[in-house]
């Protein structure tokens, strides 16, 4: 498979559906399709078009400008062949070369706050006839799913010539509703066997049957070829006037809109900023997760935050202050028709930490919230603290030592949350490091506006300090109290006791201990593309993030590399290096240069959620994924900000 079959595109509407494929065009996931519709933004996903054939026409013959990958091992017809370039800005843009010398420029975005696609082609070189013929491939099933050849999809279209077109292929699913300024002619066929070889990497159903109702024409020689989608209900994005003034609104809006965002990172970060309701919230990753309470915390500080989109930041967080229950954020955001899951104990944690870092950028912005709003935001901190400090679901619990208590056989609470069936693969049962350093800085931080908590804060943090120290490893025991044994200790080497030094407002531990603490971790977990989950000495780690479903979740949390930890691993070696110039430059080349190049291998412009454990560290799991993101612009323009 080259690189070209491996490196992803993503373009996201602002719903949650999106269109994503390959720099090839080839779809190598279920996932990848040209309009994929969320119809309870940002759930409810479904994919309505999910690639296309594409073919062009001239008196020299006719030249395919598209492949598929079909089983067993057959790529067809050659259209891969003639890509000359491919180029993300502003949006996904290929060159074709085709061998009579004729050259086409072949463009795919999707506008902001629609389920739509805008696809065309235009030719740059050549002369002479030339028609381009477009073959839509359509399914309508759930973006989880596959969809098989049946009798009940329905192929006929309905509008009026150079008009609409409407296909609705099931009854309960979004019709797809076309405008082009091409010639439709019905030809209804059924391509079978389509192969997705990232599902068969993940263990996978990875063949699936696609219905084509008919041919789009095009003359190239006349103009820019177009074709316009939207999900039903998006309609008014395919404009009420013909399909060049159409897409020529269209792309100048979005052009204008994506030069205001900033650089790349900055376009990249607002993929991730969706609707949900009439307010705000993170996607976690693309293509599969929607929104999550723990990562959408962690990814707020550097999608909104570092890159100052501070409205954006106060609409997410007053989104989640009313869902606070019994001290508990949801670890899924509650949807109409489900109720939320509240298995998450550093979730809550998490928002405090949030709101503070809110509070700070608008303060270091000369902004101010309104007195409303901060009282809504502060009432959510006490409802979790208090509700923590009296026991809440899963044991969670303030001890009597101060520190936060929490777990229960067959349920994962912190963020190494990996379960299959009933296995819980790293259950972590009684005090986890991460969860005492986000308990103790949400102490801290609720303790500046509320008397109450500075004795706990205080008592919590001595205990830690007494508990949690591992002089014999130079570092911090992982659990204490594993199984809420008394006295106990976890002493596994994982990456998660860093929050102790970096990552939050405050660190517990500082001096010599951090700098050990920082060194120790540095040289069993940190690789280029972050820190692995588990020392590679230790008899559980798994070096390789592959297989089935029970292969890759017993992985993912012993010994899997996690991009977003390098936010707090990077902080943490430049605080035990006083902040220096000198230590933050040094970060940049070791650390952050790695990480910036990855934006060109994975998902192009994003950072992938993990990678193996062993070298070369090759990106896995979802290659478009918010915190990892969202750390990453946080050691750049946080972090290692220069300050002048």
């Amino acid at each position: 498979m080259t690189d070209a079959w491996t490196r992803e595109w993503l373009e996201a509407d602002g719903l949650g559906g999106f269109a994503s494929g390959t720099a090839a065009g080839i779809r190598t996931r279920r996932y990848h399709a040209l309009l994929l519709t969320a119809r309870t933004p940002p759930t409810g996903r479904l994919v309505l078009v999910n690639g296309f054939d594409a073919w062009v026409e001239t008196p020299a013959g006719r030249f395919a400008i598209s492949s598929q990958a079909y089983v067993p091992d057959v790529t067809h017809p050659d259209g891969t062949a003639r890509i000359a370039s491919f180029d993300l800005d502003p949006w996904p843009r290929w060159t074709l070369a085709l061998p009579n010398g004729t050259r086409i420029a072949q463009e795919i975005f999707v506008p902001k706050d629609f389920s739509a696609v805008a696809v065309s082609w235009r030719r740059l070189a050549g002369t002479g006839a030339a028609t381009l013929v477009l073959r839509p491939f359509l399914s309508g099933r759930d973006s989880h799913a596959l969809h098989h050849e049946n009798p009940a999809f329905r192929f006929d279209a309905s509008g009026e010539p150079g008009g609409l077109l409407a296909f609705h292929p099931y009854p309960d699913v979004p019709a797809v509703v076309v405008r082009s300024n091409g010639s439709y002619e019905p030809s209804p066929e059924w391509y079978r066997n389509f192969f997705y070889a990232e599902e068969k990497a993940r263990g996978l159903d990875s063949a699936e049957d696609l219905a084509s109702p008919g041919t789009f024409r095009f003359d190239l020689s006349a103009g820019e070829a177009i074709w316009l989608a939207a999900a039903q209900g998006h309609e008014s994005a395919l404009g009420v006037g013909g399909a060049e003034a159409t897409l020529a609104t269209l792309r100048s809006t979005e052009r204008r809109r994506r030069a205001s965002l900033g650089d790349r990172l900055d376009r990249a970060a607002d993929a991730y900023l969706v609707r949900r309701g009439a307010g705000r919230t993170v996607v976690a990753g693309y293509p599969w997760f929607t929104d999550w309470g723990r990562d959408t915390f962690i990814a707020l500080r550097g999608l909104c935050l570092a890159t100052g989109r501070l409205e954006d930041a106060e609409g997410i967080l007053l989104e989640w202050a009313g869902t606070v229950s019994e001290g508990m954020l949801p670890n899924f955001f509650p949807d109409a028709s489900s109720e939320p899951e509240f298995n998450a104990v550093d979730a809550s944690l998490w928002y405090v930490v949030a709101v503070y870092e809110y509070f700070e950028a608008m303060a270091a912005a000369g902004r101010v919230a309104s007195r409303s709003n901060v009282a809504k935001l502060q009432e959510a901190i006490e409802a979790i603290l208090a509700g923590y400090a009296a026991g809440t679901r899963f044991g969670i619990r303030a001890d009597a030592d101060g520190l936060l208590a929490a777990g229960q056989p067959g349920v994962q609470l912190t963020w190494m949350d990996a379960k299959v069936g009933d296995w819980v693969v790293t259950p972590r049962i009684g005090k986890p490091v991460e969860v005492q350093a986000l308990w103790l800085n949400a102490l801290w931080i609720a303790g500046a506006f509320s008397d109450r908590w500075r004795e706990l804060h205080d008592l919590g943090l001595a205990s830690f300090h007494d508990r949690f120290w591992n002089e014999a490893a130079g570092c911090l025991f992982d659990v204490v109290d594993p199984d809420h044994v008394a006295g106990t200790v976890d002493a596994t080497l994982r990456p998660s006791q860093i929050f102790a030094v970096g990552g939050l407002p405050f660190a517990l531990v500082e001096g010599e201990r951090a700098r050990r603490i920082v060194d120790t971790v540095e040289a069993a977990l940190s690789t280029p593309a972050g820190l692995r989950s588990l020392s590679p000495v230790d008899p559980a780690y798994q070096g390789r993030y592959e297989g089935g479903p029970r292969q890759r979740d017993g992985a993912y949390h012993q010994g899997t590399v996690w991009p977003f930890l390098a936010g707090a691993f990077v902080d943490a070696w430049v605080r035990t290096r006083e902040g220096s110039a000198a230590a933050k430059a040094e970060a940049r080349e070791r650390f952050l240069a790695p990480l910036l190049a990855h934006l060109d291998e994975a998902g192009l412009g994003h950072v992938s959620e993990i990678a193996d454990g062993d070298a070369p560290h090759t990106p896995r799991g979802c290659p478009f994924q918010a915190w990892s993101l969202g750390e990453l612009l946080r050691i750049d323009r946080v972090i290692l900000a220069r300050g002048d």
